[in-house]
């Protein structure tokens, strides 16, 4: 069967390539389709227990089978438009969220606003370069919001990303959460941009005047 293989960021660089088609055995699993990969580009053997697994745009672990037209995707540790969510290549507004979730139902909204350091681990950064798996970080962008609202009912959520590169100073991320008590707000914030964090295949490659870095992986 014919499988799409989806390399990202560090896994892109060490692949040499950000996609490819391969043909695997019937019944063939995620854990084959790694080692297909490995197979073919060496490189990625290093960092190959370290990538995290997506199939058909779902986190998936090694032994989740395939189908013919299966698109399996690798994807790095993260630094980490759908309904009320954006990936966006161009400027924030921080109004935008806010406007998504506020209501009249709402006593308080709470907004995040995550900015570029100009200082990181005691070196000056240049510049960030900011690469997304678009169409599954807003599938994870959407799961949070339910699992939002599921724990605090009546909270809304709205996440926007920036894509591209980014100077020291600019905004990479605005979070906007808004629920009947302001407590709720405040935690439904909180815990939006640490499940982003953890979770949304999004990566930052750190430029410094002597070098750079994929965030999170170190290569």
């Amino acid at each position: 069967m014919r499988v799409t293989l989806l390399y990202f960021a560090a896994a892109r660089e060490r692949a040499g390539i950000p996609r490819e088609t391969v043909e695997l055995r019937d019944g063939a699993t995620a854990a084959d389709a790694r080692d297909a990969a490995c197979a073919a580009h060496p490189g990625l053997r290093a960092i190959a227990e370290r990538l995290r697994l997506a199939v058909d745009q779902e986190f998936a672990p090694a032994e989740r089978p395939l189908r013919d037209g299966s698109e399996v995707a690798f994807i790095p540790p993260v630094s980490g438009g759908s309904g009320r969510h954006r990936i966006s290549d161009g400027p924030l507004s921080i109004d935008a969220p806010l406007q998504a979730v506020a209501g009249t139902d709402c006593g308080a909204v709470v907004t995040f606003v995550g900015t570029v350091r100009a200082q990181n681990r005691g070196r000056e950064v240049v510049r960030l370069d900011y690469e997304a798996y678009a169409e599954m970080a807003l599938r994870v962008f959407a799961r949070i919001e339910e699992e939002a609202r599921s724990r605090w009912p009546g909270t809304r959520v709205a996440i926007h990303h920036r894509v591209g590169t980014l100077e020291p100073g600019a905004i990479s991320v605005v979070i906007a959460a808004a629920s009947p008590h302001r407590a709720d707000a405040f935690s439904a914030c909180r815990q939006a941009i640490e499940e982003l964090k953890k979770d949304a295949p999004i990566w930052k490659r750190e430029h410094y005047r002597d070098g750079s870095q994929w965030v999170g992986l170190g290569s």
